[in-house]
């Protein structure tokens, strides 16, 4: 058990006097395929060894109990007035909301949790929160919903109480990731490949730039507005039911008038990133580092140009990167306008990378980013 599972384990104890059960809910990375998962596109997830510990046990009351050991927050409320609320409230309850809504009713239970996540990152520690109460609940209620189940409800939490209108990638990497794989997911389909990471030579390491501006979730609304528009335009002009059914950029240019400048940038670059992330997959199963690693560049100047997502900050750490042929690839990952790069790097060259890359930083927007080497592990899981 790690120490942030064991130190949730002894608030838990403290607070409410008896053993818990213990859960790890993943956060994940994503090696390319950005923004398309809204867009019926492929994914490329994982699940990783940073993330959310629970410990939860019922109560046999009408009453739930949270405790954030993170934020130093407690909350109490009926199981009859589950409402929306802020923060990280709306996370856990939006979750028991969902259960109710389906009809599966929760009962009266005790709860703390934390993490190893940095929030804001890019992580995803929004499903992660989201996961482990998900899974622990349909434990220990016997709910008997599936790990695919679970995402869905936890993607349709995030939906309605902290108002995300997230794809399913987040949520679906944090149930049903395995140890030293990748995943292809459709998300049009919602079903996934596994794909095996052999990652002998190379670390994957994510940069924390620390910025987080505000711009982040309301531009990510905004962007998937954007796309939903391009969609129904291009529908009607070349006969397409989604982004997937263009092969190749060209088809756009035809109705580049009717889009406005703008929307066909977010379209061409959801068309070509659906078309990066399936020639990554094959250089994946090749075991293609390099060539995998220029993609993921590619990716990254796609949502820096096309789909505007990225910032000053995130563009420096990238190009630094670029400049050093320790690094295959790196590009910005999550939501954007902050957060963090993920960076796969030879072995060898990777302290001489990140104190060249910290450093230069530190001169260039006096901000200490934070490094975090991540393992690839298995979705939410009891400990």
């Amino acid at each position: 058990m790690s120490s942030s599972a064991s130190k949730v384990k002894k608030v838990f104890v403290e607070k409410f006097l008896r053993q818990p059960h213990v859960y790890f809910s993943p956060g994940r990375i994503n090696l390319i395929g950005e923004h398309i998962d809204y867009n019926d596109g492929f994914v490329m997830p994982a699940a990783i060894d940073k993330g959310i510990d629970y410990a939860i046990a019922l109560n046999n009351t009408s009453e739930i109990n949270f405790y954030s050991a993170d934020f130093d927050e407690a909350l109490s409320v009926k199981i009859t007035a589950i409402e929306r609320m802020n923060g990280w409230k709306d996370y856990v309850l939006g979750v028991v909301n969902e259960f109710q809504s389906s009809d599966l009713p929760v009962k009266g239970f005790d709860c703390v949790f934390g993490g190893n996540i940095p929030i804001g990152a890019g992580m995803s520690s929004s499903a992660a929160t989201e996961g482990g109460l998900a899974f622990a609940l349909n434990e220990l209620f016997n709910f008997g919903l599936s790990r695919k189940e679970l995402a869905l409800l936890c993607q349709r939490a995030e939906h309605k109480f902290p108002g995300v209108m997230c794809g399913i990638m987040d949520q679906y990497a944090n149930m049903l990731g395995k140890k030293n794989h990748v995943m292809l997911l459709d998300c049009m389909n919602i079903t996934h490949e596994y794909l095996p990471l052999n990652s002998t030579g190379y670390k994957i390491v994510l940069i924390n730039s620390k910025v987080h501006h505000s711009l982040a979730s309301s531009e990510y609304n905004r962007r998937r507005k954007e796309c939903e528009e391009g969609l129904m335009i291009l529908k009607e002009e070349i006969n397409i039911s989604s982004f997937r059914d263009i092969t190749k950029a060209e088809d756009l240019e035809a109705c580049k008038g009717k889009l406005g400048d703008e929307v066909y940038r977010r379209c061409l670059y959801v068309v070509e990133e659906i078309q990066r992330t399936k020639m990554a997959a094959n250089l994946l199963k090749e075991n293609n580092i390099s060539a995998f690693g220029k993609l993921m560049f590619e990716t990254h100047a796609g949502l820096s140009k096309l789909y505007e997502v990225s910032c000053e900050e995130l563009d420096f750490l990238v190009g630094c990167a670029l400049k050093t042929d320790d690094v295959p690839g790196a590009r910005l990952m999550g939501g954007g306008f902050g957060g963090c790069t993920i960076n796969i790097i030879r072995e060898h060259g990777v302290q001489k990378f990140l104190s060249g890359t910290l450093s230069a930083y530190k001169k260039e927007f006096n901000i200490d980013a934070e490094v975090y080497e991540v393992n690839v592990v298995d979705g939410t899981h009891e400990l």
